[in-house]
């Protein structure tokens, strides 16, 4: 009976504790300090009491938007230079870079007399599985006109690229005719892998311009050609290469140390020490390795120069790299941004930071490549020991250096061929690539006349008729080349004749046709030979 009474009771004596607690905790906070916490709402930071003020009261209509940006900007000016904020228009070009595809129609084109010209047309991609052809000139896209003072090129890109299976329909003009294309997007590559051949018996090149997510893959498939072609030596070119996603970089590493070598690691403040290590056999752990690099070659690329020259695996040839040794992570941002920040730093295996100095600033740090430039340490190689921090010794005894990118073992000043104020111009207007697609178009039956890379290198030259047709061409932009010196007009020569073979086979055949005269990749032939 009386458990029955308890059960009848028990909701009543509940209720009655629930409103005398809260009645307690009201009390509570009228005796508490106002701050952020159990009773009260989180309370604004600054900045956004002061951006909800401004969108509020400020005396003229202003995007709050903007001014937030410029804020968080200001913020990460005070970190180190590679903490960054991506506003969320950038955003879905930075991950397609990273990702190393997008969607859209294959073709790589530009803007010439404010019309679209077809550049080149990806092997295999929607766009030539449709029929359009190098130099198709583009009237309408989707009904809206293509053509006129109103174009740029980002808006063309914008239209182009769509969702994969979603249709293009072009208006083009082909000569004198006009033709009309439905095109069917698809997902199109950004290769990470710019050219990987023989580049002489026994001898494989492999050039690299990031670490995307296809990185390693591409790798691997030029690899394995290669091992079926009989490589018994590898020159691995990383020149220009910014880095990317450290992974990448880290299995391509793999694939020449062997054992449970350490690759690199990372630590920051707030997160852990984290080795990363050789964990399995690799397609070229014999055999010789060289690695080219400059000052262009940066983040993930120091750090597979750095552990290849740290275990002794590979003599690495060129100039200092620039010096970045920090790692980011990327978190996205409500509203569709992205902020990109430091969370550690990374160690090659000997423990070498190599991340240059910061300390002047930001503004410092980015100039800090034209500071090298006119303090000779791309032109004189004990110059381009300077300023950097501490020497290490590898399992073989030779000494290497940390704090300032990583430090060659040959060095090969910088081309300064081809460098004076008429060559500039050209560059600037764009004269050489304009002439070079345009004398393509016009020749495009003569040039699909060589079957190969290798055949067009040996058979054709920049001869008086070329030439003639480039010197009218640049007159016209009031650029007179007649009294260019002859190494300037050898230098010329050499970025035509590669400049068309990247026409016909893109980034392969540009390197394959440049590589024979290059002065880092014959230092690395000779070096292969002693």
């Amino acid at each position: 009976m009386g458990n029955n009474k308890l059960k009848i009771w028990l909701p009543l004596v509940f209720s009655f504790v629930m409103i005398g607690g809260m009645f307690l905790g009201y009390k509570m906070k009228e005796k508490m300090p106002v701050t952020s916490g159990l009773f009260t709402g989180e309370r604004k930071g600054v900045v956004q009491e002061v951006l909800d003020l401004i969108s509020k009261r400020y005396v003229d209509s202003i995007k709050t938007d903007t001014l937030a940006d410029a804020a968080i900007e200001e913020m990460l000016s005070h970190l180190d230079p590679h903490s960054v904020f991506i506003p969320a228009v950038d955003v879905q070009q930075v991950n397609e870079d990273l990702a190393g595809r997008f969607e859209g129609i294959g073709i790589e084109f530009s803007i010439f007399n404010d019309t679209v010209n077809v550049l080149s047309v990806l092997k295999g991609g929607p766009s030539e599985k449709a029929g359009l052809q190098t130099g198709d000139k583009f009237l309408t896209i989707n009904g809206s006109q293509a053509t006129g003072d109103s174009i740029d090129a980002d808006k063309i890109k914008q239209v182009l690229r769509g969702i994969r299976g979603s249709e293009v329909v072009v208006d083009l003009l082909r000569g004198d005719e006009k033709m009309k294309f439905t095109i069917t997007r698809d997902v199109i590559p950004l290769y990470s892998l710019d050219a990987g051949y023989m580049i002489a018996p026994a001898v494989g090149y492999i050039r690299l311009n990031k670490f995307s997510e296809t990185t390693y893959e591409e790798f691997m498939e030029a690899m394995q050609q290669l091992k079926e072609d009989g490589v018994k030596a590898l020159i691995l070119d990383l020149r220009g290469n910014g880095g990317g996603i450290l992974q990448e970089s880290v299995e391509i590493a793999d694939e020449f140390l062997d054992d449970n070598k350490l690759i690199v690691y990372t630590q920051g403040s707030h997160i852990r020490k984290k080795e990363y290590r050789a964990r399995r056999t690799g397609i070229f752990e014999q055999g010789k390795l060289i690695v080219l690099v400059d000052e262009g070659s940066a983040s993930a690329s120091e750090v597979l120069t750095g552990a290849l020259q740290d275990w002794d695996r590979a003599e690495v040839i060129g100039r200092r790299t620039f010096g970045k040794g920090l790692v980011q992570e990327q978190y996205s941002l409500n509203d569709g941004s992205a902020l990109r920040l430091t969370i550690a730093r990374y160690y090659t295996p000997l423990g070498r930071s190599i991340q240059k100095s910061y300390d002047k600033g930001i503004e410092n740090y980015n100039e800090e490549l034209y500071s090298r430039y006119h303090n000779g340490s791309l032109l004189n190689a004990d110059s381009n020991k300077s300023n950097i921090g501490p020497s290490y010794h590898t399992p073989a005894g030779k000494l290497v250096y940390g704090g300032g990118g990583i430090t060659p073992d040959v060095f090969v000043p910088i081309d300064t061929s081809g460098i004076n104020h008429n060559i500039t111009r050209l560059y600037v207007r764009n004269i050489i690539g304009n002439f070079v697609y345009r004398y393509y178009v016009d020749h495009i039956h003569y040039f699909k006349s060589f079957a190969d890379p290798s055949d067009f290198g040996a058979k054709f030259e920049i001869n008086d008729q070329v030439w003639n047709a480039f010197t009218a061409f640049a007159s016209k932009d009031s650029i007179s080349i007649h009294a260019l010196s002859q190494s300037d007009r050898s230098y010329l020569s050499r970025r035509l004749k590669s400049l068309f073979a990247r026409q016909q086979w893109r980034n392969e055949g540009f390197y394959e046709v440049y590589n024979v005269a290059d002065p880092m990749v014959l230092k690395a032939l000779e070096e292969l030979k002693k």
